[in-house]
């Protein structure tokens, strides 16, 4: 019975991530994991379960995963269900360990609730970081479609898991003196608190710039398996000159923002075409991803770039990506495997690219600074720091028709919007097939185009409000939180001597 109840448990945990977007779920799925932990006397069994409750999560959340290997199935199509099984269990393994450690403490009640809620916490950290790390539906993202989305601007959407957890856990346990319903009643009173001042903090009034500066969104919608078809990529790059010359409601632009790899050509080897879409805006700075490469005495370096052009079509700054996706943009360990003598892989974008050195400040005549994000790195809340300072705005530029239809490009939309609360910086996001948004400081949508959808959006940049706590302290205030909780769970206050608790 432990065993299908684990996955069940799991797998209906991630009902709290976008598009379901039902919070209330972690209040019934995690109790659960809990009473698992209890109930099992290993080690070895809490970790089999820990492990099963992570597999039904992860590969429930991310079944999208198998989208891009469908993009070219006769290539990658055999790989698909490896990385689905390869994902989803491997990010298990990190509940695992927080099942087993939680198994292990002397002693039960409040105290191994707390516990288990700061180690499975603690298991979010970890693998946000371990490996290159993959933060992606982190349990506080439950909270994207409610006011208490804005607690992120404190603690973070890692800091809003740990916060999950606990009210999540508490009543399940109990707390002293005043039980079940007593802690239940806490957690609900407190609930209705965030919920309340993230009400008020939604309610602010949009951040006004001194100037209006018009942002224009391109969003072509050309799916992944026709983008780079040789007898579509006229058409695609036809429908960005057209929209980006388009006389819009607002007049002219102040600047044009395109998608992730929006054109077929290579930058610094299609000046014509370079000139072409500065002419089409008018001589408005355009941003757009292109690819790049550098050719050196022994081997060619490509880079997934970010470019702005500026009126003659020239470049006035370049970032290339520095947090490439694993087995997509570049293969781990492959000389490792070829001289191991193990098969040959290639990435899905059938050549891998060369890391950029790092987050930067990027700026240009008549772009204010900007931070600049390429598809999955606006999922790194840590990549949001430039050693230049702090931006005016960040822009994500992404090709979100890799992820599908269903659920990835929703959940990569909302940790987008969890990004700008955090830093308490607008955000503008092109997308090749949506969802392209213009996104204020608070993470409310001020335009918006939708999944699958043709067409450019005009929306007048919003201004960035002060640094939030997040912006300023990052996680290293939930990291104290979850290291002084678990030292506090193995000691017992009474009389005022502490002496280590035993059961």
């Amino acid at each position: 019975m432990r065993i299908p109840l684990a996955l069940v448990a799991g797998g209906a945990l991630a009902l709290s991530q976008p598009p379901v977007s039902f919070p209330w779920i972690v209040f019934l799925s995690l109790p659960v994991c809990l009473w698992l932990v209890a109930s099992t006397r290993r080690m070895a069994g809490a970790a089999g379960y820990g492990w099963l409750a992570g597999a039904g999560y992860f590969t429930a959340t991310l079944f999208w995963i198998v989208e891009p290997f469908q993009v070219d199935p006769e290539l990658h199509g055999w790989l698909a269900p490896f990385a689905l099984v390869g994902m989803g269990g491997g990010l298990a393994l990190f509940w695992a360990a927080a099942f087993a450690l939680a198994r292990a403490l002397p002693f039960g009640g409040t105290r191994r609730a707390l516990a288990f809620a700061a180690l499975l916490a603690a298991a979010e950290v970890a693998r946000s970081h371990v490996f290159t790390g993959f933060p992606w539906g982190l349990l506080g993202y439950a909270w994207v479609e409610t006011p208490v989305i804005q607690l992120a601007s404190l603690v973070g959407a890692s800091g809003l898991s740990l916060l999950t957890l606990i009210a999540a856990l508490l009543p399940a346990a109990g707390l002293p003196r005043i039980g079940r319903p007593g802690a239940a009643l806490l957690v609900v009173l407190l609930v209705g608190c965030a919920w309340f001042w993230g009400s008020m903090r939604e309610a602010s009034p949009v951040p006004a710039r001194s100037e209006d500066y018009i942002v224009r969104i391109v969003q072509p919608n050309a799916p992944q398996h026709l983008k780079w078809q040789p007898e579509m990529q006229a058409l695609f790059y036809e429908r960005h000159l057209r929209m980006t010359a388009a006389e819009g409601e607002r007049g002219r632009p102040d600047v044009v923002v395109w998608s992730e790899t929006a054109v077929p050509f290579v930058h610094g080897f299609a000046d014509d075409y370079e000139r072409e879409i500065a002419r089409a805006a008018g001589g408005a700075p355009v941003i757009l991803g292109m690819m790049r490469v550098e050719v050196g005495p022994e081997a060619e370096h490509w880079y997934n770039s970010l470019v702005i052009l500026g009126p003659e079509g020239e470049a006035d700054a370049v970032y290339d990506k520095h947090h490439l996706v694993p087995f997509g943009e570049y293969i781990p360990f492959r000389d490792l495997i070829r001289r191991l003598g193990g098969p040959t892989i290639e990435t899905l974008t059938r050549g891998g690219f060369t890391a950029g050195e790092g987050p930067a400040l990027v700026g240009a005549p008549g772009v204010p600074p900007l931070l600049p994000l390429v598809c999955y790195e606006a999922i790194f809340a840590r990549h949001l720091r430039a050693p230049e300072g702090r931006p005016d705005w960040i822009v994500q530029v992404t090709n979100d028709a890799w992820f599908g239809t269903l659920a990835g490009p929703y959940q990569h939309y909302a940790q987008n919007r969890v990004r700008a609360i955090e830093q308490g910086l607008p955000m503008v996001r092109a997308a090749n097939t949506g969802i392209s948004a213009v996104i204020d400081p608070y993470g409310r949508e001020m335009a918006r185009l939708d999944l699958g959808e043709e067409g450019f959006i005009d929306a007048p940049l919003p201004a960035a409000i002060a640094p939030t706590l997040f912006a300023r302290y990052g996680e290293r205030p939930e990291i104290f939180v979850i290291v002084s909780m678990l030292a506090l769970t193995f000691v017992r206050f009474s009389g005022g001597h502490r002496r280590l608790a035993r059961s």
